[in-house]
């Protein structure tokens, strides 16, 4: 942001409610949109500046759709803001990998059970230990199991399908999945032999970073007849994972973005940033990438898809004796970093478009179709979750996302350190001894990695879930708070 710009936030926005300020098409040149962040005043106070810039960068692509927008939990990204949402025109559009990220299909899925809170806490360390032990993750962690080649097509293929066929999963976890598991068009001769020697040996593994997988317990309810539908009561046990199709995806970004920087200048698509390198979305380069990000997406799937059967096992190893059947039910899993050809109404008429959705997940309403038929009268269960030590959130998607965000929400609480300032300021043992003393057990592969996912780096959960409530994008249904959680 240059200062002959703009001496603050607020000489840039223009607010159009009490969650929403608009950055001017005319900010940069070359906007062929305006900019539309949502956010509360207390969380714009803590927005980058250059987040802004990078609204306004995306604004500048081809075929971009009524707003270049960035959710409230919106922060630094590569290209895109984490929080951006874009949509570009099927045939005069773009597609870029900056709008989808590396971890491709980095998602969350909630798992509900028929255990109540003081069924599980008395026994909570030692359940802890043996889902640390059960899920294989950290930097470089190996998967259980080793895919043959043409098993790992199959997964790029199918999706969470061939998990279920194979034995890991009942078949209403398809339904329970966006997408049911398995976007089509996956072409895996479009993965190079690199993504695919990362991808074999890590297919059920958390990774690093901020994925978890969280035992937790219903803490309220806000909407009694969603929470019914989603099957969801005070002082239940859920538990939840949130990670995406690791070394596979991160490559498979990696290379397809060397070959949009050449399609960029053979296009000649002007950018401001070069990591928006992006081809027209019709165009063999846009295609070719779309058709391995979607291998990346049905992979990620069944990462959490093999996470959770392992899971469920573990617990049936610690309560089915005593408890009978513990339901352990997938309550709905999202993805929060992909591209999707989806239709929507703009300006009055319907459009095929390419909504790139980097660190936000759907939040599509009741009666719409991909929404599973047990929650279509209620609509699409929105799932965001806190950091460790904060409350994770269960919404409903509502009208007003169709006509605000291209039917997204946030996907989190969004970072407000980097993991290297937080190593450098906060030390892994101190927090976790903390957190015990609040009754959240942590197990990690080193310290160093619970300072960086620390509660006081990420922004308010709380602060982040009241916009997309207040705006009706996407509506409080239950709050669940953390018992243990296992981290990469």
């Amino acid at each position: 942001m240059s200062d002959e710009n703009a001496t603050s936030i607020f000489d840039i926005l223009t607010k159009v409610n009490d969650n929403t300020w608009e950055v001017s098409g005319n900010y940069k040149p070359g906007m062929n949109v305006p900019g539309r962040i949502f956010v509360s005043k207390p969380l714009l106070d803590i927005l980058e500046p250059e987040t802004i810039d990078q609204v306004a960068n995306v604004a500048s692509l081809p075929g971009i759709q009524k707003y270049s927008m960035a959710m409230p939990d919106a922060h630094l990204g590569y290209g895109f803001s984490i929080g951006g949402v874009a949509a570009f025109d099927k045939n005069e559009g773009v597609i870029s990998p900056g709008g989808v990220g590396f971890d491709i299909n980095c998602g969350v899925r909630l798992i509900r059970s028929n255990l109540m809170e003081d069924d599980v806490r008395p026994r909570l360390a030692e359940l802890l230990d043996s889902l640390f032990e059960a899920i294989p993750s950290g930097v470089g962690s190996k998967s259980r199991m080793r895919l043959t080649d043409e098993e790992l097509d199959e997964v790029f293929i199918n999706g969470v399908n061939w998990a279920v066929k194979n034995g890991y999963g009942m078949k209403g976890d398809l339904s329970h999945c966006e997408s049911n598991g398995k976007m089509p068009g996956a072409d895996p001769s479009k993965v190079s032999i690199k993504a695919r020697k990362r991808g074999r040996p890590q297919i059920g593994t958390l990774g690093s970073g901020n994925h978890f997988l969280e035992v937790q317990y219903v803490d309220k309810i806000y909407d009694e007849e969603a929470a019914k539908a989603f099957g969801l009561k005070e002082g239940q046990i859920t538990f939840m994972i949130h990670c995406g199709s690791r070394g596979a995806g991160h490559q498979i970004c990696t290379d397809h973005l060397q070959k949009l920087t050449q399609a960029s200048k053979k296009y000649k698509i002007p950018l401001p940033d070069k990591q928006l390198a992006c081809a027209p979305a019709s165009s063999e380069e846009a295609q070719d990438y779309f058709k391995a990000m979607t291998c990346a997406a049905n992979y990620a799937w069944v990462n959490r898809q093999m996470i959770m059967h392992w899971a469920r096992e573990v617990f049936d190893e610690f309560f089915k004796a005593q408890h009978g059947d513990l339901g352990l039910d997938l309550v709905y899993d999202v993805a929060h970093n992909v591209a999707k050809l989806e239709k929507h109404m703009i300006d009055g008429k319907e459009k095929e478009v390419y909504v790139h959705r980097k660190g936000a997940t759907r939040a599509f309403p009741a009666g719409h179709p991909e929404i599973p038929e047990d929650y279509r009268d209620i609509g699409q269960p929105v799932i965001i979750p806190g950091s460790m030590g904060t409350a994770s959130y269960v919404l409903k998607g509502c009208p007003a996302a169709m006509e605000l965000t291209f039917g997204s929400a946030c996907h989190g609480a969004g970072r407000v350190m980097s993991r290297s300032s937080a190593k450098k300021e906060l030390r892994g043992e101190e927090i976790q001894n903390e957190l015990k003393s609040q009754g959240i057990i942590v197990r990690a592969t080193q310290p160093s990695l619970i300072a960086e996912e620390a509660p006081e780096v990420y922004k308010s959960s709380s602060d982040v879930v009241d916009v997309v409530h207040n705006l009706g994008i996407a509506t409080k249904v239950a709050r669940v708070l953390p018992m243990g959680v296992v981290k990469g």
